[in-house]
């Protein structure tokens, strides 16, 4: 069994071995949030001119959040609407995978170099998407690359929905109590 930094670094390398060994470590739990976060933290340190320690804290929250209803979502897609044959993940897989897919996020620090920052967060946004699909191919047994990626597709864009939503309502909460505490 791989260590941590071995499994990050193998997530990282897109390596589909390596989501296949998450996917039956129901210990990698931990690890899998542990992914989540400090890509959350890194990529927040990166903008913490834009957003500050409050930004890099709703950063890691809203991360959790986002993953947690990516994977949902790639779970009842995956395995209700779009299943292959071989088909057979429950959530808790599907989530420890996908947590890894957000390893190319811990690189996120580099974002904080002036002008370059905002190209390198495409770039590592563009990798973390690679790695979900080779992710999502391998907790949910697809043959087929393409339909991987239409799941990706799907979970993405609900989650991204609903981590606006709530980035909206947290913001609107926000505004409400700077009025009145003033």
């Amino acid at each position: 069994m791989a260590s941590f930094g071995e499994r990050v670094v193998g997530a990282m390398s897109l390596k589909a071995s390596t989501f296949q060994e998450i996917e039956h470590d129901t210990t990698a739990m931990g690890q899998a949030v542990g992914v989540i976060a400090l890509a959350a933290v890194s990529t927040g340190l990166g903008n913490v001119w834009y957003g500050g320690v409050s930004g890099i804290l709703t950063g890691i929250v809203m991360s959790l959040i986002g993953y947690a209803v990516w994977a949902l979502v790639v779970w009842l897609v995956g395995t209700k609407v779009m299943p292959d044959p071989a088909t057979k993940a429950d959530f808790p897989e599907t989530f420890r995978t996908i947590g890894f897919a957000a390893a190319p996020g811990i690189l996120g620090i580099v974002t904080i170099i002036p002008i370059l920052g905002w190209l390198l967060l495409v770039v590592l946004w563009i990798w973390q998407i690679a790695a979900m699909v080779i992710a999502v191919r391998e907790v949910l047994d697809y043959t087929d690359t393409m339909k991987a990626v239409i799941v990706v597709v799907i979970g993405w864009l609900i989650q991204l929905v609903v981590t606006i939503l709530l980035g909206m309502m947290f913001l609107g909460s926000a505004m409400i109590s700077g009025m009145i505490s003033n």
